[in-house]
């Protein structure tokens, strides 16, 4: 049985606005007293798929607790207070969920007008999450960051380990289109699972300054915050050098064209992170990742 935590008692729900509608177009709300779908943000505290170490399900209420620190404010780099009534509703965490509880959790958070942003947790709860979010959205792109393609078809023999996740959603027909920005680990099986799912990717040895990627669909992020450099976020299990800096994943994140309807930050695991640092990258990358998610809005009709 799942159980919620308590929720950040500085949030408060908003009422429900009209939902939109798959396969929107993306642009800015026309009138300035339209406001986009509230983000909800939401904690899967789960890392029973990890395949190396445990310690992923303790990341969510580090990084809340980061976000709403009096050391830093609300403010995204593009002008949005989350704090803002009505702008971010935190829905609390949830422990121990199994897939169908994540999928369902997901599928209430939007079947009330809100749009998910999830903290892992490891790499494993993408999969349900994104076949809730594909139930609305029947086109739908992926953009992935990452030091790991996690197309692995089973790892160790277990077909939803966090190393298979795009691999499942890609099998399902899920999203037309997965890009992935920072891989720096690719094997000849995840190439050939690249090749057979039409894969995008932009491995980090190719990344050029002033990346911008361009979609003509709505956009689900998902953030392993291994893929930036472990200069940047140590507490990772799986360390891998060379990887983005937390400026480059930003700007990338800002230069999205297309509604962001969901989102997660995944793999940060607290007892690799001593001195907290890796939980403040996260809690601003969610700030960000928020601040886009309330920019662009799908319009019906457009």
């Amino acid at each position: 049985m799942s159980e919620r935590s308590e929720r950040n008692p500085g949030i408060k729900s908003p009422p429900d606005p009209k939902p939109a509608l798959a396969g929107d177009s993306a642009k800015l709300p026309s009138n300035q007293s339209e406001k986009p779908r509230a983000v909800a943000l939401i904690g899967f505290c789960t890392d029973e798929n990890s395949s190396f170490l445990h310690g992923a399900a303790k990341g969510p209420p580090l990084i809340r607790r980061e976000l709403f620190s009096a050391a830093r404010n609300l403010w995204t780099e593009g002008g949005i207070d989350l704090g803002r009534e009505g702008i971010l509703d935190d829905a609390g965490d949830i422990s121990s969920a199994s897939p169908s509880q994540i999928e369902d959790a997901v599928s209430s958070l939007m079947a009330q007008g809100r749009r998910p942003l999830a903290l892992g947790g490891d790499h494993s709860i993408t999969f349900p999450i994104v076949r809730a979010i594909a139930r609305e959205y029947s086109s739908l792109s992926i953009l992935h960051f990452d030091a790991h393609p996690d197309l692995y078809h089973d790892f160790r023999g277990n077909p939803f380990s966090h190393a298979s996740p795009f691999a499942r959603i890609m099998e399902a027909k899920l999203a037309q289109r997965l890009v992935q920005v920072g891989i720096r680990t690719m094997n000849a099986h995840q190439r050939e699972q690249a090749e057979r799912f039409g894969v995008e990717v932009i491995e980090m040895k190719n990344i050029e300054e002033g990346l911008a990627l361009m979609f003509d669909t709505p956009v689900y992020v998902s953030v392993d915050i291994d893929a930036l450099d472990p200069a940047f976020a140590p507490g990772v299990v799986h360390r891998e050098p060379g990887g983005l800096s937390t400026r480059q994943l930003i700007e990338i994140i800002q230069s999205i064209n297309a509604p962001v309807i969901g989102a997660d930050i995944v793999e940060f695991n607290p007892e690799l992170d001593p001195t907290g640092m890796t939980a403040v990258v996260c809690a601003k990358i969610l700030k960000e990742l928020a601040g886009k998610m309330l920019t662009l809005e799908p319009v019906p009709g457009s």
